[in-house]
């Protein structure tokens, strides 16, 4: 069954409904400030990326959002959100970020200029810190990758480029260190107030996004034939305990959910293009290769509150993607028709 809401006029009707209290007084609720943001990618040339925001409880979606509220299109093609200090961070691989209030979604500026393929941000010392791929050469190879710093968090032009190890993806923020997971095989440390590279550490692999689990940090990384988390000690800045998996045809996507259970997107790629979600235990050797088969996975997310896995399928780019919610046991839920390539979730 499909839930689909892009009534604009009558969502905003339907919000005026809640309310939160606050130091003592009631607030009304942002449009957007509880619920789930669903990330559209968007197709490669038009750059229609967007996002759209889904009510679990009202079974509401709302459809471009950005450009609903700020009366222009996002125009990029859409990378990651990112919810850091009271600004929700929309980054673009097409060489832009745009900043929004998270609950009005509201534009509040930008990163100007100066950027090649954002991959990622985050924030520390004041500061934010983007990992960017570079520009690409004539092999269309990335050598100059670099994580660019905007002394604002509200924007700006690109202060200084830090160079760092071929494709900088997930970032994390431990005191005023910023480690940088870079899918060539690297870690990278940088300290935020000095804005210099202070550490590397090899992974073996593809690093390419940081868990937090068990009082841990984890990298997640995969090759060929297998994934693996690395545990990083935030003192000592070194690499200690491994957890290693096999697991063929692994990608990047992934969603830690309850009790240290992972799901892993895998595809077979070109040209049967297989795909499933893996379910791998980090508290023990349990592993579901396929949890769930099917073609055209794109993305996936965990909602804890609601304990229910969010599926995108970008339906090979041929028009809207989709988005399938199921219960933890495999039990679908519903499915709704999104905006083009949906690829993330952000969980509010």
């Amino acid at each position: 069954m499909k839930y689909i809401f892009k009534n604009q006029l009558w969502a905003l009707v339907l919000v005026l409904f809640a309310f939160s209290c606050q130091d003592g007084s009631e607030k009304p609720l942002g449009k957007y400030e509880t619920g789930v943001l669903i990330l559209n990618e968007g197709n490669f040339g038009t750059n229609d990326g967007e996002v759209y925001h889904y009510n679990p409880s009202l079974r509401a979606l709302t459809g471009e959002v950005f450009e609903f509220e700020n009366s222009r299109p996002f125009a990029g093609l859409l990378e990651d959100l990112v919810l850091e200090e009271g600004r929700l961070y929309l980054v673009a691989n097409t060489g832009k970020i745009e900043i929004v209030n998270p609950d009005n979604f509201k534009s509040i500026g930008a990163v100007t200029g100066n950027l090649d393929q954002p991959r990622s941000l985050a924030t520390a010392s004041g500061k934010l810190f983007v990992s960017d791929y570079g520009p690409y050469d004539a092999n269309y190879q990335t050598p100059d990758s670099y994580v660019a710093v905007i002394s604002g968090l509200d924007g700006g032009a690109v202060k200084t480029k830090i160079e760092v190890s071929d494709k900088p993806e997930d970032l994390f923020v431990s005191g005023k260190n910023v480690f940088v997971a870079c899918a060539s095989g690297k870690v990278e440390v940088i300290d935020a107030d000095s804005e210099t590279l202070i550490k590397t550490i090899s992974i073996p692999g593809k690093p390419t996004q940081f868990l937090e689990y068990g009082g841990k940090l984890w990298v997640y990384s995969y090759q060929s034939t297998q994934v693996s988390f690395h545990a990083i000690d935030l003192g000592s800045l070194q690499a200690g305990e491994v957890k290693s998996r096999a697991l063929p045809k692994a990608t990047s996507r992934i969603a830690l959910g309850d009790g240290g259970q992972v799901y892993v997107v895998t595809s077979s790629g070109w040209p049967n293009y297989e795909d499933a979600v893996a379910m791998i235990s980090l508290e023990n050797e349990q592993i579901n290769a396929a949890w769930k088969k099917g073609t055209g996975f794109y993305g996936i997310g965990y909602d804890r509150e609601r304990q229910e896995v969010y599926l995108a399928n970008a339906k090979g780019f041929q028009g809207n993607g989709e988005v399938v919610i199921y219960q933890k046991d495999g039990t679908q839920l519903l499915s709704m028709e999104v905006g083009r390539g949906p690829s993330g979730f952000l969980f509010r």
